[in-house]
């Protein structure tokens, strides 16, 4: 088996720290572009450019990444609440033909009402889904070389069309977070990934197998992600005081006062990655491994996983068991990071070594089952939820 294993750019800027820190680091392109040919050089198989009202664009990004990589596949935010399904399409359709194939959509529904209301969107949550899945319907067909006519609740077209189609049909792979009910619907009625973000391996295994059940009564089969950031160092020490490290500027102020503006979100994800630690930095282990501190002060994914490279790829592979096939992963600062990852892991996953090792066969490591890690968290990092 082979994992397909992404990265993440930082197009809202990175750090070595989060909080108050004097190593920011603006999120030029020229640094992401930094990012992106080392992930493409690592041998990563993609890297997500997300989306935010404190993000550059994602499709302007990713037309810079396009042309300094070669076999990076590009996961780029499709935001289905703002703009046309018509227009979304057709720039689509171009960037695959710029990267030759190379161009998958995450699709980003919105969970942020102050974010949302500033791009002038006033839907509740389920209306979000609702609307979001007649624009994918809308994205799809004309992706799909037809002529559509649409009329719904919240999108109505004619005669749309475009005129210079993709290279991968009948349209470029669609992605999906969400963890309610209807994220979870939408999921199932027409994307190709559902991606969850990284909760212990029981509560994903629950998603999946609520999506895995609603795509089987549709006859559809959908593949399964996780979101994860990654501290990997070579003992399980050094990994540890690194994560402390992290979060060692932030005061309990700031803590509060973010957790504060994310309990207003409708976002049923967010509400999960909270209640992971709800706020208090001695229960940020809730699962082998898996360290919550990052949610503290970001929002979306905000756990990791925390170890040597055995008790990590120990940790990937219980995802992988419940049917997971692709990670996308990131740290801080994130140049560092992906390197660090690559070196470290890489060689312990079937199918992925780095770049200056490609020619060594694959043996052994914890996807073997002879070999498997069993998970050794410090003692000062016990699991507390």
């Amino acid at each position: 088996m082979s994992l397909n294993i992404f990265w993440f750019l930082p197009t809202s800027g990175d750090t070595r720290y989060l909080g108050k820190s004097d190593f920011g680091r603006a999120p030029s392109i020229e640094y992401l572009n930094q990012v992106a040919v080392a992930a493409d050089n690592l041998g990563y198989d993609g890297i997500l450019i997300p989306t935010g009202s404190g993000c550059h664009d994602p499709f302007a990004v990713a037309s810079s990444v396009v042309a300094v990589t070669k076999h990076l596949k590009l996961l780029v935010a499709l935001r289905t609440s703002l703009g046309s399904p018509v227009a979304a399409a057709r720039a689509a359709a171009t960037l695959d033909q710029a990267s030759q194939g190379r161009v998958l959509f995450n699709v980003v529904v919105g969970g942020d009402a102050a974010e949302l209301a500033a791009d002038g969107v006033f839907l509740n949550h389920d209306e979000r889904y609702e609307a979001a899945s007649e624009y994918l319907k809308i994205w799809r067909d004309v992706l799909a070389g037809k002529t559509v006519n649409f009329e719904g609740k919240y999108h109505r077209v004619v005669g749309a069309r475009n005129y210079f189609p993709a290279v991968q049909q009948p349209h470029p792979p669609l992605y999906i977070g969400g963890s309610s009910p209807a994220g979870h619907a939408l999921a199932a009625e027409q994307v190709d990934v559902y991606l969850s973000w990284g909760e212990p391996p029981q509560a994903v295994g629950e998603k999946i197998a609520d999506v895995r059940r609603r795509a089987t009564a549709l006859g559809r089969a959908v593949r399964f992600g996780v979101r994860l950031h990654v501290i990997v160092r070579e003992t399980s020490e050094e990994a540890w005081a690194a994560a402390d490290r992290l979060i060692s500027n932030l005061d309990d102020e700031s803590i509060q006062k973010i957790q504060q503006r994310y309990a207003s979100m409708d976002s049923e994800g967010q509400r999960r990655m909270a209640a992971l630690h709800g706020g208090r930095r001695d229960k940020l282990v809730v699962a082998p491994n898996l360290w919550a501190g990052v949610g503290l002060v970001r929002g979306g994914a905000g756990t990791a996983l925390v170890g040597n490279p055995q008790e990590v790829a120990a940790r990937l592979k219980e995802y992988v068991d419940l049917g997971v096939d692709s990670f996308v992963l990131s740290g801080y600062p994130h140049l560092e990071e992906s390197i660090r990852f690559a070196e470290l892991v890489f060689p312990l996953l079937p199918g992925k070594v780095p770049v200056t090792t490609r020619d060594r066969a694959f043996t052994g490591g914890p996807f073997d089952a002879s070999t498997l890690a069993a998970p050794s968290p410090a003692v000062q990092h016990k699991v507390t939820a």
